[in-house]
């Protein structure tokens, strides 16, 4: 099997655990303040840190978006590496 036919095969099935993931995903830290009784969100919006509340019963929820969105991030970078081979392969 080629190198080109291995990144491509990769490539696949890159996108497919991308897109299998796309369907719930949250961007923030999600963090208990010491000086708080309950959790918090914090994002940026339009290049503004803000945060939000989160209440007890999503906590768990939330949390497990947030890991979604870092294996997310990690699957992404893979991606682009790959493409990074393909499109120099290419032009050789």
């Amino acid at each position: 099997m080629s190198r080109w036919d291995i990144l491509k095969k990769r490539q696949t099935r890159l996108k497919e655990d991308i897109s299998s993931m796309l369907d719930s995903f949250l961007i923030g830290t999600l963090s208990k303040p010491p000086s708080m009784t309950g959790h918090s969100l914090t994002t940026k919006v339009k290049g503004k840190t803000i945060t939000l509340y989160a209440r007890k019963d999503i906590v768990a929820k939330a949390l497990e978006m947030g890991n979604r969105y870092r294996r997310l991030w990690a699957l992404i970078q893979a991606l682009s590496r790959v493409n990074w081979e393909i499109l120099n392969l290419e032009n050789k």
